[in-house]
């Protein structure tokens, strides 16, 4: 099983390629004052409604938050805003999903430790 740490440096040489891509893309965007306008409101556009979609379904089953998680990635490449709140929600992501397992792991532990509602030992 790969850990956490692992997979985010391989995600940051992967996007290493990309990030480069973007760069020259939006050097050559801001060339023009006309496109950059257009470029950042479309940005602003799919990215708003990518997270409002993805708030509609986050009560559904489905990947309602990894769509806002991608809705903010998408505003995060024009907005600093986008990129705070997207590390914000990352950082609470991962400490709910330790203090998950840690409660589901205590929980085994007394389940382990004990025989059950209804049970005698034999």
């Amino acid at each position: 099983m790969t850990r956490p740490e692992d997979d985010a440096d391989k995600a940051r040489r992967l996007g290493k390629p990309i990030g480069r891509f973007m760069a020259r893309w939006r050097v050559a965007i801001r060339k023009y004052p006309w496109l950059d306008a257009l470029y950042r409101v479309v940005i602003t556009v799919l990215g708003g409604l990518i997270v409002i979609i993805g708030l509609i379904l986050v009560p559904l089953p489905g990947p309602g938050w990894l769509i806002v998680f991608l809705g903010l990635t998408v505003l995060g490449s024009e907005y600093h805003w986008a990129r705070r709140m997207l590390g914000w929600l990352r950082r609470a992501l991962a400490r709910f999903w330790e203090r998950w397992n840690a409660w589901r792991a205590s929980r085994a532990a007394k389940r382990a430790g004990t025989t059950g509602p209804g049970l005698t030992d034999a």
